[in-house]
């Protein structure tokens, strides 16, 4: 039989999870405080005058870092911040003069949503969310990023080599946009992922499917998570303007999501900039000229709007929903572009294009690896992308013989 002492303690415990597993919002001072009403609890705290993320607690812990928050590029500072409950839904709206961010929570869901519109790229360059997350909870992540085992610099202030040779760098965590669906962190019972759930949530970004930039970097304070938009590390076309994502900030307990995540919901909650399905069309048709033997890559863009697709083994594709309009068409066997079309695409429409390679027949006197765009069979090509050329792991360069 319990006693007393014993029972308060027992409703007392269960009263807590009650509140935990409400879904809702209050408001007290500068803090927004939304409970996910999620099996996994999630609660996260919003400050209502900077918009950033103050406070992320999954199951009970803390995974914000707490000497700096999450936000959008290094902070917005300021901004005009609103929430609205509608349903299932709550909604953060946070607005400047030139950019308005959106936090969504979706009830039973540990999952933190996101977009960001912009009229004009930050002041700083960098249109990105940093999540800062409790280095202690979560120590893993992209090997290559782990900045905080470096001793000394190698070259500028970003690249940094251990005590054994091995280097490290923010940048060692990029990966390709048409492969970057998923990347996260993770500590014992617990994984955080940044999703960006192609087709579309690229379309608004600049670079194409090859671009690549920082997904995490595991420091001496914190272990940051990051979703970059546009930035000026490797700008090789104009910043494009709009809504960019949805993307999503998600909490499990194993695994990793799926990168199909469902963000058609933001169709029905006011999003500035939101495109329905009324107003995109696909294209459809086949690739020829490129042996099945590469990747071949059809890439769409304009000024307003990028998508890609991979081609089938038989050649066939379809495009992600594309906004209404024309495009500039192109294939490209692995990263070498090899055709370049015109295409128009109406709203809730389909079109064919077929694309066929341009490229002259040729028979090389000699080559070193594969005319595909990448530098694969030279010297260290498979560690070039996540390590400094000065790294121990790097073979040494010595005279070759090709025939």
């Amino acid at each position: 039989m319990l006693n007393p002492t014993n029972l308060l303690l027992l409703l007392s415990f269960f009263a807590v999870r009650t509140v935990y597993a409400a879904f809702g919002y209050s408001t007290s001072g500068s803090t927004i405080t939304i409970d996910a009403g999620s099996s996994n609890t999630l609660v996260i705290k919003v400050n209502n005058q900077s918009c950033d993320i103050t406070s992320l607690v999954y199951r009970g812990a803390e995974y914000q870092y707490q000497s700096t928050y999450s936000h959008i590029a290094s902070g917005l500072g300021s901004a005009t911040v609103s929430v609205t409950q509608s349903g299932s839904y709550i909604k953060v709206t946070c607005v400047t003069s030139t950019l308005t961010h959106y936090y969504v929570v979706k009830s039973g869901d540990s999952t933190v949503y996101m977009a960001t519109y912009t009229t004009a790229e930050p002041s700083v360059g960098e249109l990105r969310y940093i999540a800062r997350l409790n280095r202690s909870l979560l120590p893993n992540g992209i090997e290559g990023s782990y900045t905080d085992l470096g001793s000394s610099t190698v070259e500028g202030s970003d690249v940094f080599r251990a005590s054994d040779g091995k280097t490290y760098s923010k940048f060692y965590s990029s990966v390709r946009h048409i492969d970057d669906q998923v990347h996260y962190v993770s500590g014992t019972d617990v994984v955080i992922s940044m999703v960006i759930p192609n087709p579309t949530s690229y379309e608004t970004s600049s670079g194409g499917p090859f671009h690549r930039d920082i997904n995490s970097d595991r420091g001496a304070s914190y272990h940051a998570l990051y979703y970059y938009m546009n930035s000026g590390h490797a700008q090789t076309e104009s910043w494009r303007m709009g809504l960019h994502g949805p993307y999503a900030m998600v909490f499990s307990r194993s695994g990793v999501p799926s990168k199909t995540l469902d963000v058609s919901f933001f169709g029905d909650l006011g999003v500035q900039g939101w495109v329905g399905t009324s107003g995109r069309g696909t294209v459809s048709g086949t690739v020829s000229g490129v042996s099945s033997s590469y990747q071949r890559v059809v890439h769409w863009y304009n000024s307003a709007a990028q998508y890609w697709a991979y081609a089938s083994s038989s050649g066939s594709f379809t495009s992600p929903p594309m906004k209404a309009g024309t495009y500039t068409m192109k294939l490209y066997r692995d990263e070498f572009e090899v055709a370049s079309q015109s295409v128009t695409i109406g709203g809730g429409g389909s079109v064919t294009s077929n694309i066929a390679s341009q490229e002259a027949a040729v028979t090389p006197l000699w080559s070193i690896g594969e005319l595909d765009g990448q530098p694969g069979g030279f010297q260290n090509a498979d560690l070039q992308e996540h390590m400094h050329p000065s790294d121990t792991r790097m073979s040494s360069w010595s005279a070759k013989t090709y025939t």
